[in-house]
């Protein structure tokens, strides 16, 4: 009787390795989709920050622009982004409509957050 080795063959350990280098691919294109969410997710709120205090600040200065469209380079936490400002008038003289659009500055056609607010005329 010939005695028999107990072992794998190369074709095995080569499938096993086949199996295990999709899940590691796989793994890795998770990963990166993760971290590309939270990029954005970043970049939403930063945006979101910066329309919130310019729309702040305009507003505690008790600002009464006239009727126009403004843009700006502005930049929060080491990161620019292109901020547009329209005021527009309204209805009631004593308001002012205020938009205010922020994109990145990669992607200025993409607007990541637009905040409407009312300015009103000082006494």
């Amino acid at each position: 009787m010939i005695p028999r080795h107990h072992g794998f063959t190369l074709l095995e350990v080569l499938v096993a390795l086949a199996i295990v280098a999709i899940g590691l691919i796989a793994a890795l294109r998770a990963t990166g989709v993760g971290t590309e969410g939270v990029q954005e997710y970043r970049n939403h709120l930063l945006a979101l920050w910066l329309a919130e205090n310019i729309v702040s600040e305009r507003t505690a200065r008790r600002d009464w622009p006239p009727a126009d469209t403004t843009t700006s380079e502005e930049k929060i936490a080491n990161q620019f982004f292109l901020v547009r400002q329209q005021v527009m008038t309204t209805p009631n003289p004593r308001f002012r409509r205020l938009e205010v659009s922020v994109a990145s500055r990669n992607e200025p056609a993409r607007t990541l957050q637009r905040s409407v607010a009312f300015l009103i005329q000082p006494q």
